[in-house]
């Protein structure tokens, strides 16, 4: 789900033209559109953002390079190429990132002198005893989204990253209410932000011009659907009981299929899987759901997530059926219907599809408008420009990289 075209710009941001932003990436850019890309695309708008990913290791270069390329107005992207000798070492892999994104802001670099004196940025902190204090940043932000040390395949020295990039970020945000409060005990500046939602570009669905794409079209109603990530966070046993109990309904869920082996996927000829799709294409596929899923698993990896989806299927003006998810039950209910059962989640998706509650989906709609992109991200940024304002460059680089320690990737 690519996002292709600008977002409308929004008159609540107010950040300064002269504070560029240098970014450490877990998630690829034209991945799935959420948090990272809703909020820095809104950044861009007054400053430069360099969007540093994870590498990509290839067997036919002889040594590292940076490709960089412009996918979004203001927005640097930058896809480190590594040779393939350097996969397991992953530290000596992350020293010469450092070292090309070093050479690109340089003043004979590709990026000249345009991301002087940056914020840091962080998604993950598996970069962090490297980067930190590399680009004489005013300021460290860690955004934390996830808490990405309990899913699948993560790093086992995650946790102890983390605890360092605490002790050394300015301002941190959370996505989830409880991972502020996991967060809050080891930082006195942790910000709240959950989900926001463009209002305006998933409202279309409610709108009789847009044009419903062909694949989900030819779909007989109803139509039981889910967009987003399909990992191992979502509930495979209940998507084939929600199949099995709706015989006369399909469910479709459209995504990119990660750290899942798609042959394990349940089959059932109601049962639709179309991979990934473009992000301005999704209005057209939600407006064609009767109900709209959350069947998300209660594991580790879902313990802290605050769904983006959530506002947007609200902002589609649809009903909308979850699990149990602590975040969901806290933020969202009643207007998200709750099932704390797999019996449960198949009844009240029935009976959503056949009877929707008007009621509840036009809270939904007075909830979406309230919580936009563009009022989160002003709000980010005020506390962000507070942050630097109290601060000077050279000795917190100095300070950062003492304090890295033994970590540090010299």
């Amino acid at each position: 789900m690519r996002r292709t075209e600008a977002s409308t710009k929004g008159g609540a941001l107010s950040a300064p033209s002269s504070q560029p932003l240098i970014v450490q990436s877990h998630l690829r850019w034209d991945f799935v559109w959420q948090r990272p890309q809703q909020i820095l695309s809104r950044l861009a708008e007054h400053s430069p953002v360099l969007f540093v990913e994870e590498p990509l290791f290839l067997d036919d270069i002889p040594s590292p390079k940076l490709e960089i390329t412009v996918p979004y107005a203001n927005v640097f992207r930058a896809v480190p190429h590594l040779p393939s000798r350097l996969r397991d070492d992953s530290e000596r892999g992350i020293a010469d990132i450092r070292n090309l994104v070093q050479e690109a802001i340089s003043p004979e670099g590709h990026l000249k002198r345009l991301f002087k004196n940056p914020v840091q940025w962080f998604y993950s902190p598996f970069t962090a005893p490297a980067m930190l204090g590399a680009f004489n940043e005013v300021a460290v932000v860690y955004d934390c989204m996830d808490e990405l040390a309990q899913f699948r395949f993560a790093h086992p020295d995650l946790a102890r990253r983390e605890r360092l990039l605490l002790a050394q970020a300015d301002v941190v945000f959370t996505g989830g209410y409880k991972l502020y409060e996991s967060k809050k005990r080891y930082h006195s500046n942790v910000h709240f932000f959950g989900c926001g939602v463009d209002v305006s570009h998933f409202g279309k669905a409610m709108l009789s011009e847009t044009v419903v794409p062909a694949d989900i079209d030819s779909i007989p109603a109803p139509v039981l659907g889910y967009f987003g990530v399909i990992d191992e966070r979502v509930d495979y046993d209940l998507i084939a009981a929600i199949a099995d109990a709706n015989t006369e309904a399909n469910v479709v869920m459209v995504g990119p299929v990660v750290k899942v082996d798609p042959a394990s996927l349940p089959q059932r000829s109601n049962i639709h899987w179309l991979g990934q799709r473009d992000y301005q294409s999704l209005p057209g596929y939600v407006k064609r759901f009767d109900v709209c899923l959350m069947p998300f698993a209660l594991n580790e990896a879902t313990e802290f997530i605050n769904p983006t989806k959530t506002l947007e299927y609200m902002a589609a003006g649809k009903p909308i059926v979850s699990t149990a998810v602590p975040d969901v039950v806290r933020n969202f209910t009643p207007i998200v219907q709750v099932a704390r059962s797999h019996q449960e989640f198949v009844t009240m998706t029935a009976r959503a599809a056949t009877a929707p509650d008007q009621a509840l989906i036009a809270q939904g709609l007075a909830k979406a408008r309230a919580e936009s992109w563009d009022c989160i991200v002003g709000q980010m940024q005020r506390i962000i420009t507070k942050a630097t304002e109290a601060t000077t460059p050279e000795p917190r680089v100095a300070k950062r990289f003492v304090a890295i320690g033994e970590l540090a990737v010299q």
